[in-house]
């Protein structure tokens, strides 16, 4: 298996948590206010990180530590987008939209990096735009109350994604101390923020604190060291692409959990953005060529 896929493998186990994770935010969210929720999961993933790899992260340097506070700037817009378009929209919605990163990633890459995306990540960010659309407009094709949050939060993270792939192809940028470093970065911004905006207290309840922590552990801890490291090896816009099947998952779980009930449509776009991952993933010109050979033998 090539180090790439392994890498969007990686990827796509982090889009899995992030998919489950506007749940947990909407049973937080009755108990914690949304720069207090945010502030608990970044700083709770960065203790843990840290006691954990103290020995990796203890010698830093500049260059890591720049990028990594740039990253958090970032971050401060994706999570509040995303915490808020789950109180004021449906978890769905909420997921798809924030996947918009997969359209914004590749428009800011030609304009910041000058890069051209290529014809056939072109044509899969043209399915999975059509996907998202099918699964988040109304039948009057409006968007619902919450979702220019969740659109704030596509766009800051294909922010995070540009910066982060500039940060980790630099040769003295740590990868693994970057996406630990960013956590400690956007916790203390989040609790400044909890603090002037907010009342910050601690979850409540036994359902609260479960939810808290997972987010806190595996939604952003782990997911934010292994996604900086994974992308090492792919590219922004790959990255993004994977990303889509955030929504897919946060729409099963808002279906298993939540009771939420997509129309037809949308379940056709879950299998559009479906699609255009494993088009990505596809070495076309390689399969081409076997089956060619294969016909002449």
């Amino acid at each position: 298996m090539k180090i790439e896929t392994k890498a969007d493998l990686m990827l796509v186990l982090v889009t899995l948590c992030w998919g489950v994770s506007y749940y947990l935010m909407e049973i937080c969210l009755e108990e914690m206010g949304t720069l207090t929720l945010n502030a608990f999961r970044f700083l709770g993933a960065f203790i843990i990180a840290g006691i954990v790899m103290f020995p990796k992260i203890r010698k830093v340097n500049k260059a890591t530590l720049k990028y990594s506070f740039y990253i958090s700037i970032s971050l401060i817009f994706v999570y509040t987008g995303a915490t808020l378009g789950v109180q004021y929209t449906s978890l769905s919605n909420t997921g798809f939209l924030c996947a918009l990163a997969v359209v914004f990633t590749p428009i800011l890459a030609f304009f910041i990096k000058k890069q051209k995306p290529g014809k056939k990540m072109a044509f899969v960010v043209l399915i999975c735009l059509i996907g998202m659309s099918l699964m988040t407009l109304s039948d009057e094709l409006k968007p619902a109350l919450g979702d220019a949050f969740s659109l704030m939060c596509s766009f800051a993270y294909a922010i995070d994604l540009i910066i982060t792939e500039t940060a980790v192809s630099r040769e003295d940028v740590d990868a693994f101390q970057l996406g630990v470093y960013q956590l400690g970065f956007t916790g203390v911004w989040m609790l400044i923020l909890a603090f002037v905006f907010e009342e910050p207290c601690l979850p409540q309840t036994a359902m609260g604190w479960g939810s808290a922590l997972f987010l806190a552990v595996f939604c952003t801890g782990v997911a934010f060291i292994v996604q900086a490291i994974a992308q090492k090896y792919t590219t922004a816009t790959r990255v993004g692409v994977i990303f889509t099947l955030e929504p897919v998952f946060a729409g099963i779980v808002a279906f298993a959990f939540a009771g939420e009930v997509l129309l037809p449509r949308a379940y056709l776009g879950a299998v559009f953005m479906l699609v255009s991952l494993l088009i990505m993933e596809i070495d076309t010109k390689e399969l081409i060529a076997k089956l060619t050979r294969k016909k002449t033998l």
